[in-house]
């Protein structure tokens, strides 16, 4: 029973990131990147976001109505099934303004409190990436078919690329900044994606070796962290916590400790 529940959530979160990613792609002005210093642009962006909320909400609404929602853009229901849904139906939001081509769709499921589903599609790298806990994770692309993910095998940390992402707030992007500035000798490089679901997914990949970054909601990593665990990453917060707003960590088995001590020594939770 419980395998086929899972089972049609993940299909129905397929459908819905595949036309809230589509809705994205072809509902983008072509011009809005020419105007990105204006005020108008935002507001089309913010438009656009809330229109593939409820594009999705909708579509899951339709066919679950007594499931209950999280979204980004103010959808929060409780519902009575014990299934709720989180969902970021544009993460990367800038990179979208500027015709950046890292940003995506991210829907989770939970059951009782417990993520169980996760997908994040990636329209303009035409790639779906998607997770059913205890399943393995899985990915289609510019490949044939499905592949199975996998982490990369562990690094030295002085080896490892680690992306990370910045706060919008100027005195927190500065306490950022130095903690990246201490980190960078440290390993092989860091890279800022701009979208934190993005980044769970490319570790899961085999793209990165580790990710961080303070300040994320439930929505932003809902579904790739899923995605980051199942496919043998491992995933956290501060030391012995889950990932939270003070802190998300991830990373393969042997970055992922070093990792997290050393943003706990450098205080990357905190102003």
């Amino acid at each position: 029973m419980t395998e086929t529940l899972h089972a049609d959530l993940l299909a129905l979160a397929q459908e819905a990131a595949r036309r809230a990613g589509a809705l994205l792609r072809d509902g983008r002005p072509a011009d809005l990147a020419v105007a990105a210093t204006k005020s108008s642009p935002i507001d089309v962006v913010t438009e656009m976001d809330i229109a593939a909320e409820k594009l999705i909400t909708g579509l899951i609404a339709d066919r679950r109505p007594d499931d209950g929602f999280l979204g980004e853009e103010g959808s929060a229901t409780e519902g009575t099934s014990g299934v709720r849904w989180v969902i970021d139906p544009l993460d990367g939001t800038v990179n979208y303004l500027y015709g950046l081509p890292t940003w995506s769709v991210s829907i989770a499921a939970e059951q009782d409190g417990e993520t169980v589903v996760g997908v994040v599609a990636v329209p303009m790298r035409g790639e779906t990436f998607h997770a059913v806990r205890g399943g393995g994770a899985r990915a289609t692309g510019a490949w044939d078919g499905e592949r199975a993910l996998a982490v990369r095998a562990a690094p030295p940390l002085e080896q490892a690329l680690v992306s990370t992402g910045f706060n919008y707030v100027t005195e927190v992007r500065a306490h950022q900044a130095e903690v990246a500035h201490r980190l960078i000798p440290l390993l092989r490089d860091i890279r800022r994606g701009g979208s934190a679901a993005v980044d769970l997914c490319d570790l899961a990949a085999g793209r990165l070796d580790g990710y961080y970054e303070r300040g994320l909601n439930a929505w932003d990593v809902a579904a790739g962290d899923l995605i980051a665990r199942e496919a043998g990453a491992l995933t956290g917060g501060r030391p012995g916590e889950r990932p939270s707003r003070d802190l998300t960590v991830a990373g393969t088995p042997g970055v992922f400790e070093p990792l997290q001590r050393l943003l706990e020594d450098f205080g990357a939770w905190h102003d």
